[in-house]
């Protein structure tokens, strides 16, 4: 049986732990909301406006 070493070569994937930040962000906007969330704060959540108008994106 193979087992894997636990050590110093951690590897991180930046685009799944941004897509984890992203999701965590939701839940806690949906948690506080009274009811279910608009695609409008949504999208505040997810900075969807501030993509589109070229502001923190990977790009940047």
């Amino acid at each position: 049986m193979h087992v894997a070493r636990v050590g110093g070569t951690a590897v991180q994937d930046h685009v799944a732990l941004a897509e984890i930040e992203l999701c965590g962000d939701l839940i806690i906007a949906a948690s506080a909301a009274q009811d279910r969330l608009s695609l409008e704060s949504i999208d505040e959540v997810l900075k969807v406006a501030e993509e589109r108008d070229g502001f923190g994106g990977a790009g940047d």
